[in-house]
């Protein structure tokens, strides 16, 4: 399937797309030391919510998608260095409204979950 959404998204910063189906996703990402916020190596939450986000929006997969809102949780701390998959699932397709399940993991474990509520305009949020 063609990916017609956030094209010009950095992989090393937000991901790389693995896989894309119809109301399907899965990202990659491998944290890097930029991502790091203390001597420990503890990577920014921002930069997996980034990647839970990214997956969500390829789950739907439209030209003018936006993020409405996100309920998370995180369930274990990321370091640098670990190879990270969101697995996005579009759940309830409301026409316009998608809510889209994402959990993120590294290996087995889950890092991060959530639902996202994904918005379809009708043309693109910078035109409104």
């Amino acid at each position: 399937m063609e990916q017609r959404t956030h094209k010009l998204t950095s992989e090393r910063l937000v991901g790389k797309p693995i896989k894309l189906e119809k109301d399907y996703a899965e990202v990659e990402l491998v944290t890097i030391d930029e991502m790091k916020v203390d001597e420990r190596g503890l990577v920014h939450g921002g930069f997996t919510f980034g990647l839970a986000d990214y997956a969500a929006m390829l789950a739907v997969n439209e030209p003018t998608v936006v993020l409405g809102k996100a309920e998370v949780r995180f369930t274990k701390p990321v370091k640098v260095g670990d190879r990270l998959l969101a697995k996005a699932k579009v759940v309830e397709d409301h026409g316009r409204k998608k809510i889209v399940e994402v959990k993120v993991y590294r290996g087995e474990e889950v890092v991060l979950e959530g639902k996202f509520h994904c918005y379809v305009l009708e043309k693109h949020v910078l035109d409104l």
